[in-house]
């Protein structure tokens, strides 16, 4: 078991604060300071450089790091190990996931619940964000498991497939665009409301859009919101076109709440992926929920 006091040493490095370290760890921050210092008096090295309310780690503190990461991964693998062949129930710990809005509000909830009746002393916590700031959140060690739409540029993960989503195009039933079919030659008429840059659904309507060989700033885009339920909720009460995945829609669509909008010649899909650090594929909980989540989804 990794000693406490490197615990202590980990959540400083990765939030970059004594103060969040000791929120994470439910402790005060006089006892995390005293922690480190311990620690420090112990190896006979400085591990952070102190500039005013900056902290950052020292050379040698770099190195601590990276090896605790190390022996984190080999506690995981040994848990693993020799936990495999008991009881579910005896199967603990927890797993920090990190998904974009789409699927922290539309799949991964009744996974979690089934994931809970089987390991029933793990422990999830979720966190939504759009993917650009999960991926990040990945990267600087912030949550072990990311599913977002196709990451690029990482070198450092590894990625394997989920499921497949489509956007769609919607509005309120009220709206004099419910009629409407988008066009190539149309569309740039219509008034629309999107997500927020960075957005994965924002992605890949623009990806989509290449095929007609237009770009965001051929559009007439009036609003953008931030959050998959900011922007149903302001179609709903408004008149403007929006793109949203059909996950995210289809129960207002049911109700009547949302029309879906005819499109010609225009189809949307992305696929969402499952993302770890690499080394980090098939350990513990996270193996456990990424395979529940594929069968699930019968893949």
């Amino acid at each position: 078991m990794i000693d406490y006091r490197f615990k202590v040493f980990l959540e400083v490095a990765a939030k970059k604060s004594f103060s969040k370290a000791a929120q994470e760890l439910f402790v005060s921050q006089p006892s995390v300071s005293k922690q480190i210092k311990l620690l420090e008096a112990e190896l006979g090295v400085a591990l952070f450089e102190r500039k005013g309310n900056h902290i950052s780690l020292t050379e040698l503190g770099e190195k601590l790091y990276s090896l605790l990461q190390s022996a984190k991964l080999i506690q995981s693998e040994i848990d693993s190990v020799f936990t495999e062949k008991k009881d579910n129930l005896a199967i603990s710990g927890e797993l920090k996931i990190g998904s974009s809005t789409t699927v922290s509000l539309y799949v991964f909830p009744s996974i979690m619940a089934e994931f809970h009746k089987v390991f029933p002393n793990a422990t999830i916590l979720l966190i939504n964000r759009n993917s650009d700031n999960i991926l990040k959140a990945l990267q600087n060690y912030e949550i072990d498991l990311a599913c977002v739409e196709i990451p690029k540029g990482l070198n450092s993960v590894s990625v394997s497939y989920f499921f497949e989503d489509e956007i769609i195009a919607v509005c309120s039933r009220n709206s004099p665009y419910r009629n409407e079919v988008l066009r190539k030659e149309t569309i740039g008429d219509i008034p629309l409301a999107l997500r927020e840059n960075g957005s994965g659904t924002l992605a890949a309507l623009i990806e989509g859009l290449k095929s007609w060989d237009i770009k965001l700033g051929d559009l007439k885009i009036r609003a953008r919101l931030g959050g998959t339920e900011a922007l149903k909720n302001y179609l709903i009460k408004g008149e403007y076109v929006g793109f949203l995945s059909r996950m995210a829609v289809q129960d207002e669509i049911e109700n009547g709440e949302l029309v879906e909008i005819k499109t010609f010649g225009l189809e949307v899909f992305r696929s969402f992926y499952f993302v770890n650090r690499k080394g980090e594929e098939a350990v513990g909980l996270t193996k456990n929920f990424i395979k529940m989540a594929k069968k699930r989804y019968s893949i």
